[in-house]
């Protein structure tokens, strides 16, 4: 927390010498050293008002037990043993404590994964520390520190302003300004409102273009974003998958209340002990649950995450996972995804589609000499010219912006003094009345206006990308400000291009197959794009500009935007309104964008995608990133994220269909017999031995047929499953009661140990079945899981054998029973089957 001693006088910062900032925080313009920064850091916490994401181990192991049922168990237990029942009691807590160890121990490991994996894509901020500028993560800033910034960054904390160059802020988060707001040095009134205080920079803002350099006043809560956090934090969206785990749950809750209160009710009546039936009621609630489930879904994710990292896809947020594998539609530039990303200067015209040399040097002045995000454009530019540009200044800057579409630069040299403009062609020729010809007369606009036209026509549909270049003689004693982009002379174009990805073609009809389409939004005219389409193979494309967009109305664009291939001319506020179209249309919608006006449609989108050389509020934005500009990345992405979701249901598949079918059948036994048919610690032992293969389902293989097409969560489809396979587990264990009872005469113990067996070593060779759509003997499980499941089957057939068998309640068996039941066990196997195969052909007809 801040020292209350600096934040009295610091509270109006913003109405401070620089040096006078400097003494209150015991600091310079040199840093502080590692060693006052890192005391700092110890005193005020973290830079961050967000909850720390990590819980201790401590906290982490009490959450196993947090389950109101488990609770309960426990209580019962210490209440049986203050009857006297020692053994029992503490066999049932020393089986829970194994339980929730596996499942803490599951979860560590899944958690300090995740944590290796989110440094790589950490959001990093310069800073000035013994007298040099390192690179540190933005968490570990402190008061005192001074920070380097420049287009694209996020400012890290709430600073006063030392040194800047045409430094612009978006500051929209606190006063709702469209437009980036020009930031100075300087001292301000003490009373003056936050969207006055243009010597401060306010932590969440962020760069549009310029430098600057800063002291950091405060962090964390102590910002003005940390005081308006929790009106501004909105709640992270539910995913399809966290909302189907919602519901599932709550499913889960209503049946094991219901049986709880029935089977207690009517072991009550036929005069069983109440301790007894109460246990066995409780025991029966937690074996129905799938207790290992919120460490089996962490530890799949995880996995799944670790799997995306070595395709280079590195997870932010674990349940966009889901979203990522559902993911149908892929919005998306087309720079350096579709195409190279290497932009390249075809040539700088004239007027009438000529070479020209000037056109070349004044756009060059223009690229070289702006401070604000360095772009491809500019680097081009650059890179192409090769003549005498020396001795010309900057004498100002009106940088670019997604409103202007355009940059102004004015420079002088000696004697000469001019405003150069650069920008979409429609914006420069608007700001136009005169235009240059080739000889250097100037002339009237009107009279080359169609020229410029045909000229502009002809380079777009040639797949030309054309930037028009302007100027405007200045004066050396005034600025050039946003009002005098007016009466311009019009020069000529500059002419780009960037080709098409070798195999490009290859990685669309890959993103086709995996039933994810793919949608181009660019600030390029119809015509590029058209030129575009042409070259990667996509046939009469729909393309809708953003002027027709801006004409239609809310229900016309939610119809035309699923049918529309490439959304052209597009503005930045534009994409935000094209995503959520496209998911109302009941669509799981990416968008992938890097750039300063991409936050807002990373936001919207079901997955926010970025790429670890994005400016920093994109990198934030997202919940994935890219470590390679590539979408043959994204597309093993997908299918490692699609692995992790088939892997997650596996589990929810063979946990509810078994756990339902076992105590179905245990709540019917109880009706008829005269005593439990497993008891309490029987009933949990079970839980655990069938949970323990399952804990290995994250590194099973996955059917093709599990990733070729995106799935989503579907409740009705999981409710039918259980009901299937659980009653037809519940028929095979009525044939083990009958053997049992019928055939072996067994008395209590004999049928508890019988059961017991069967029900393991069937629950656990059924998810071989279960875990694939295929028959199983063409679905292999993982080595992992065959490991688990064999030494299970094992373990289960040799507990009566074993000397501790007595303390559980379990007899020897006759060996006759080994018959019995692996005859009973085949014909479930083998039925499985078949209910699978009639399962699926059945939802694949109603579909």
């Amino acid at each position: 927390m801040l020292d209350p001693s600096l934040s009295r006088p610091l509270e109006n910062f913003w109405n401070l010498k620089k040096e006078d900032a400097f003494t209150d925080l015991t600091c310079s313009e040199n840093g502080l050293s590692k060693i006052e920064a890192s005391t700092r850091l110890g005193q005020y916490g973290l830079n961050t008002f967000k909850a720390r994401s990590r819980t201790t181990s401590v906290i982490l192991f009490l959450k196993q037990f947090k389950s109101p049922i488990t609770i309960l168990l426990i209580a019962a237990a210490l209440l049986s043993m203050g009857l006297g029942d020692f053994t029992d009691a503490i066999i049932i807590l020393i089986i829970i404590l194994v339980s929730s160890f596996l499942g803490f121990w599951q979860e560590i490991g899944a958690a300090n994964a995740i944590d290796e994996l989110l440094k790589l894509v950490q959001i990093q901020c310069r800073i000035v520390r013994d007298g040099n500028e390192n690179e540190l993560p933005v968490e570990n800033v402190v008061p005192g520190d001074i920070i380097i910034l420049s287009a694209g960054d996020v400012v890290p904390a709430d600073s006063l302003l030392l040194d800047s160059k045409e430094l612009f802020i978006d500051e929209a988060a606190f006063t709702g300004e469209t437009f980036p707001v020009e930031k100075n040095p300087g001292i301000i009134a003490a009373d003056a409102p936050l969207s006055k205080r243009s010597n401060s920079l306010f932590m969440g803002s962020h760069v549009i273009s310029g430098k600057a350099k800063a002291l950091v006043i405060k962090t964390g809560k102590q910002t003005e974003f940390g005081k308006i956090s929790d009106r501004l934090r909105m709640k992270t969206p539910e995913t399809d998958f966290e909302k189907g785990i919602r519901h599932f749950g709550y499913l889960l809750m209503e049946i094991t209340l219901l049986l709880v209160i029935i089977i207690f009710a009517i072991n009550i009546l036929l005069h069983k002990p109440a301790l007894d039936s109460f246990l066995f009621s409780l025991a029966l609630a937690v074996g129905l649950t799938p207790q290992l489930l919120p460490a089996i879904i962490t530890v799949n994710l995880s996995v799944g995450a670790r799997a995306m990292a070595k395709q280079q896809v590195i997870v932010k947020r674990l349940s966009s996972i889901e979203n990522f594998g559902s993911m149908n539609i892929l919005c998306s530039d087309k720079t350096g995804t579709i195409t190279e990303g290497k932009v390249t200067l075809k040539d700088a015209l004239d007027i009438e589609g000529n070479h020209s040399d000037r056109t070349l040097q004044f756009a060059w002045l223009n690229a070289s000499m702006q401070q604000g995000f360095k772009n491809p454009i500019d680097e081009a530019i650059r890179s192409s010219y090769h003549g005498n540009a020396e001795g010309y200044l900057v004498q100002s800057e009106i940088p670019y912006d997604f409103i202007r579409k355009r940059l102004t630069i004015q420079v002088k040299r000696e004697k000469e003094n001019f405003a150069i403009t650069k920008g979409s062609l429609n914006r420069i020729v608007e700001i136009c009345e005169l235009a240059e010809t080739a000889g250097g007369q100037v002339i009237p606009m009107k009279d080359k206006l169609e020229a410029i036209n045909e000229n502009y026509t002809k380079l777009s549909s040639a797949g030309y990308r054309v930037l028009g270049i302007a100027y405007k003689n200045g004066n050396s004693e005034k600025d050039f400000t946003r009002e005098d982009e007016k009466d311009m002379i019009f020069l000529g174009f500059i002419a780009l291009f960037d080709p098409p990805k070798k195999d490009v073609q290859q990685t669309l009809q890959n993103l086709q197959n995996l039933g994810v389409e793919l949608k181009l939004i660019t600030g390029d005219n119809a015509l590029v794009a058209d030129n575009l389409a042409g070259q990667i193979g996509i046939k009469k494309p729909v393309i809708l500009t953003g002027k027709e967009m801006s004409e239609l109305s809310d229900r016309a664009l939610f119809q035309q935007a699923t049918l529309t291939n490439i959304f052209a001319e597009v503005e930045p506020n534009q994409k935000e309104r094209i995503i959520l179209f496209l998911k109302k249309s009941g669509n799981v919608v990416g968008f992938m964008g890097d750039g300063i006006n991409d936050a807002p449609a990373l936001h919207a989108a079901d997955v926010g995608i970025s790429v670890d050389s994005a400016v920093d509020v994109a990198k934030e934005a997202a919940d994935i990133v890219l470590l390679n500009h590539d979408l043959n990345v994204l597309v093993a992405g997908i299918v490692a994220g699609r692995r992790t979701f088939a892997n997650t249901m596996k589990y929810i598949f063979m946990a509810t269909s078994a756990n339902f079918g076992n105590m179905f059948s245990m709540a019917g036994a109880s009706l008829f017999l005269p005593f439990l048919p497993l008891l309490p610690k029987q009933i949990l032992l079970t839980n655990l031995l069938t949970d323990f293969p399952e804990m290995t389902i994250a590194t099973d293989r996955v059917d093709a047929v599990a990733v070729d097409k995106p799935h989503r969560w579907n409740i009705r489809f999981i409710q039918r499953f259980m009901i299937v396979f659980g009653l037809l587990s519940s028929v095979y264990d009525y044939l083990t009661f009958g053997v049992l009872l019928f055939l072996m005469k067994a008395n209590e113990k004999v049928f508890q140990t019988g059961w017991f067996v069967e029900s393991v070593v069937s629950a656990t060779l059924i998810v071989l079945v279960v875990r694939t759509r295929l028959p199983f003997f063409k679905s292999l499980p993982g080595k992992y899981l065959s490991i688990a499941t064999s030494l299970i089957v094992i373990f289960v057939l040799t507990i009566p054998f074993m000397p501790f068998a007595a303390l559980f309640g379990f007899v020897r068996l006759p060996l006759v029973f080994y018959g019995w039941m692996l005859l009973i066990v085949a014909a479930y196997i083998i039925s499985a089957e078949i209910a699978k195969q009639w399962f699926y052909k059945r939802l694949k007809n109603q579909a």
